[in-house]
């Protein structure tokens, strides 16, 4: 006989025990406070092993009497099916987990992996803005309709954001499947799918070069940058001495520095290419270094509390003087210099940029080629030091040879 149990009989048992209500669903009474308070379990047995198993329903307290009969028909139904009702319960649960909740795993995963946690924001923040609308689907259910439906507003006028996106919901995908939330082919991969549908990045790409002061003209630019006052101007000068980007020298500290030493070591978690890169530091940079105070642990300190300048400070203080200018183009202005105007090797050069060694030269390199890079800025820093006579731009080569 069917539901012996009553709405009223439920509220009022409190004897520890189980009470069937018929058709394998009973009420459990624990004997314990501490282990819960009264629950549903649908009970049945096993028809391979023979034993009696458990499924919990849910506490009387959330489920009502109506509802724990219904949840019980239907393990009853999936029985007949020869469909086990926990592993339907788990496997309902995986198909409810949704794209968001995949992308949160899948960025605390790897949260230690990388760089720092301004990596993980932008990874949150690209994903937040422009895949809003896979955020609250189940992650099984993202099709290749919606990974169009996302990149296809950006693809062509914010191409490389559309490309992060891509790849970010590539890797989320990439990772569900392997966690088993979701299976087949990833509708979010490129090669042999996507390719097809969307123009291919590098024909949408627009170039545009950072506008570089022309080398000819950096000894008479950095005699003027020297007249201005202000950490800005100063930052300004390191960097192009160094050749190094303007946000690593904007965020430098102090304790990278060895100025006896006429180094400065950028730990790798501030560079591009993630690895630690060493820079020679010639006379003129040793010296702008030891003139300024060490009011904290920040070269260049902000008037914000424990905070360095931004490059905007670099930046102003370019185009108080070169309008149109930017600060990263000092890096091109060096570049030009040292292929045009020494005989320094190519590979000095890159390394001083801390470019990537790419390919089977980068298996073989087993160094940074620091002495060589230090002959290379200090000729770098005696021809910022003398302005150029007018319509007589002459190439150096002294002290150049490897």
């Amino acid at each position: 006989m069917d539901n012996k149990l009553t709405a009223i009989g439920v509220k009022n048992t409190t004897k520890p025990g189980r009470y069937s209500d018929g058709g394998g669903l009973y009420l459990y009474v624990p004997p314990d406070k501490a282990r819960g308070g009264k629950r549903w379990v649908f009970r049945w047995r096993d028809r391979n092993t023979g034993k009696t198993r458990d499924k919990g329903l849910g506490p009387v307290r959330d489920v009502p009497l109506v509802k724990a009969r219904r949840d019980a028909l239907e393990c009853r139904q999936q029985l007949r099916e020869g469909i086990d009702p926990i592993h339907a319960s788990k496997v309902e649960g995986v198909r409810r987990t949704t794209f968001g909740q995949c992308a949160q795993m899948y960025m605390d995963a790897h949260r230690d992996g990388w760089r720092n946690e301004k990596h993980a924001a932008q990874w949150s923040s690209t994903l937040d803005t422009y895949a809003a609308i896979l955020q609250p689907l189940p992650v099984g259910a993202i099709d290749t309709d919606l990974i169009i439906k996302v990149l296809s507003p950006i693809w062509t006028t914010k191409t490389e954001t559309a490309t992060r996106v891509r790849q970010r919901i590539e890797a989320v995908l990439n990772w569900a499947t392997a966690r088993k939330f979701r299976s087949g082919e990833n509708p979010a991969r490129w090669r042999g799918h996507l390719e097809n549908l969307l123009p291919k990045p590098t024909k949408l790409k627009k170039v545009e070069h950072r506008a570089a002061l022309p080398y000819s003209e950096a000894g008479t630019f950095m005699t003027e940058l020297r007249q201005q006052v202000g950490l800005g101007a100063l930052a300004l000068e390191l960097q192009i001495l160094t050749a190094c980007r303007p946000g690593e020298v904007a965020n430098a500290r102090w304790a990278e520095f060895d100025l006896d030493g006429a180094t400065w070591t950028i730990p790798g978690e501030r560079m591009k290419a993630g690895k630690e890169h060493r820079v020679p530091l010639s006379p003129p940079a040793v010296e702008l270094l030891r003139k300024l105070p060490r009011v904290n642990a920040y070269v260049f300190p902000s008037s914000k509390k424990n905070q360095p300048i931004t490059t905007a400070a670099m930046l102003k203080a370019l185009r108080t003087i070169r309008p149109g200018f930017d600060a990263h183009g000092f890096r091109s202005t060096f570049r030009d210099w040292a292929a045009d105007q020494t005989a320094y090797p190519r590979d000095v050069a890159e390394a001083a940029l801390a470019h990537a060694v790419q390919g089977v030269e980068a298996v073989y390199r087993r160094t940074d080629l620091l002495n060589k890079r230090a002959r290379l800025m200090a000729d770098w820093a005696k021809y910022c030091a003398k302005p150029a006579p007018a319509g007589n731009v002459r190439g150096i080569r002294e002290g150049a040879k490897a």
